[in-house]
């Protein structure tokens, strides 16, 4: 496996879901430097979305060629083992990653549409300094509209296919065949109110 997606509207937490597998020896972390880095470690890593320094086109993402968006989905990389791919526009276009990916798992991250606009709000909103959302997400208006689009989405996906649902993030690792992630890398997904799924 050389890649993992994961998928979740802003305000899902889905950060936080990556970051506790993230420094599991079978990723490659080569995408992490400072300035990829907000609040000390709550962003880590390369983001792909419009408006962002990688997956400028992913909300038109079944227009392009699998060389283009493979060449995109490396574009941070320059290390060995397993490359985390995270954009929230991803979730409009699951069946598209499905069909043309087959074999590379997809993480979905939901939480409910107020709770992830609130949570988000609460973390930095367009105050954030990596990743920047104020490009494509303009304002709380569109920010609201299209956290309940990529919800949808994902609650979709989550009907449609198959898969596990992992309590925690060891158990996450294991679906996705990843080495044990560090001890002082601990979540339960339920006590820190994120359902996840791995498709």
């Amino acid at each position: 496996m050389k890649r993992v997606f994961v998928t979740g509207a802003p305000g899902s937490k889905w950060s936080s879901v990556v970051k506790n597998i993230y420094f599991s020896a079978s990723v490659d972390r080569s995408d992490h430097t400072d300035h990829r880095t907000y609040q000390g470690s709550l962003h880590l890593g390369s983001y792909f979305d419009p408006g962002m320094e990688f997956g400028r086109f992913f909300h038109r993402l079944p227009e392009f060629d699998l060389y283009d968006c493979e060449t995109e989905f490396d574009a941070p990389f320059s290390g060995t083992g397993v490359r985390i791919i995270k954009s929230h526009v991803f979730a409009n276009h699951i069946d598209f990653l499905k069909q043309t990916w087959p074999d590379t798992p997809i993480v979905l991250v939901y939480r409910s549409t107020d709770a992830c606009l609130g949570w988000w709000v609460r973390c930095g909103g367009f105050d954030i300094t990596y990743p920047d959302y104020r490009e494509y997400y303009k304002d709380l208006p569109t920010m609201g509209r299209l956290i309940e689009e990529q919800n949808k989405g994902i609650d979709t996906a989550w009907h449609r296919y198959s898969g596990t649902e992992p309590k925690n993030n060891v158990e996450l690792a294991g679906a996705l065949g990843l080495d044990c992630p560090p001890l002082d890398h601990v979540q339960n997904y339920q006590s820190n109110d994120i359902k996840v799924k791995v498709i």
